[in-house]
């Protein structure tokens, strides 16, 4: 009976030490082995099943993968004197565990140490240049200048010579010189946002604003010439439309009255007599109504008709 209880006691103190000494280390994870705090042999970067000193030793595990840094928004002064507020964003990974280990211990103190780099780097390069580099890439015209003064284009204050690209690339290439001695590798850089201080994005408001105005104003003015101008065409071409108009009426009216006349004088030649009837007859068709009372003489040719008649 004590030898069974002294077998399971050995069995579990088996199974102790042997979970103490047994990690897995996964895919994304790469391990630093530690005795008493310091660590010994090399990092294990492999995925899979490992052994340490149960007790003795302790692996303490960093990522292995792409890691984001989102700093702060700072206050720095351009070349050309602009006060805004810059905010950057970073991607950093461990490449050296044991180094990393050595000198900031974790992630904590990694971000704490790349805010220190990053940030300075970030002042140093904006400060060697104008606004307009921060803010733009390349010189591909704007349409507000392309459609009205051509200002940015012409001005060499708006020319961009270096622009946002290549600035993130120099301070890249700054912080990449020195987080390899913290074994950190940063590969990306880019300016997330950049604004005003609030001192002065009022008065850049109320400039905007101003300027708007004025292209609308502007707009307004193209605008209504271009109004004046369409209105004067239409109405020469309407002038046009009723002169030739008008003319071909007078044509058409003048054939149709020749017409008339000859055919009126064509029937006058072939019979008289019937065609002064005919004209008779019009004249008191147009002139006699049933509440009329003439008065004839005669010797009038209506009076002769009518007495014709009955």
């Amino acid at each position: 009976m004590k030898s069974m209880a002294f077998i399971g006691v050995l069995a579990i103190l088996a199974l102790i030490f042997l979970s103490s000494s047994a990690y897995i280390v996964n895919e994304k994870e790469q391990v630093v082995i530690t005795q008493f705090g310091k660590p010994v042999g090399k990092p294990i970067t492999e995925a899979g099943l490992h052994f340490k000193i149960p007790f003795i030793q302790k692996a303490n595990f960093f990522e292995k993968r792409w890691l984001e840094w989102d700093g702060d928004a700072n206050q720095v002064t351009t070349k050309d004197k602009k006060y805004i507020w810059i905010d950057t964003y970073a991607r950093w990974r461990i490449k050296d565990p044991l180094k990393f280990f050595e000198t900031v211990g974790n992630e904590m103190g990694a971000q704490s140490r790349l805010d220190d780099i990053l940030d300075g780097e970030t002042r140093i390069a904006i400060a060697k240049y104008n606004l307009i580099e921060v803010v733009r890439t390349t010189n591909r015209p704007m349409e507000m200048a392309a459609t009205y003064s051509g200002e940015l284009s012409d001005n060499s204050e708006f020319i961009v010579k270096v622009g946002r690209e290549k600035i993130t690339r120099q301070i890249l290439e700054k912080v990449s010189k020195i987080t390899p001695s913290y074994g950190i590798e940063v590969v990306d850089v880019r300016i997330k946002r950049v604004n005003y201080v609030e001192s002065v994005r009022q008065k850049v408001y109320q400039r905007m604003i101003s300027e708007r105005k004025r292209i609308a104003e502007q707009y307004r003015s193209e605008g209504m010439g271009k109004k004046a101008e369409i209105i004067g065409k239409t109405q020469r071409e309407l002038e046009k439309i009723r002169s030739e108009a008008y003319k071909k009426a007078q044509e058409i009216k003048g054939k149709a009255d020749a017409e008339a006349t000859r055919i009126y004088a064509q029937a006058y030649s072939k019979d008289p007599q019937f065609y002064k009837f005919l004209k008779t007859l019009e004249t008191l068709e147009k002139t006699v109504k049933t509440d009329n009372i003439l008065i004839l003489s005669t010797d009038s040719e209506v009076y002769r008709l009518m007495k014709t008649a009955n």
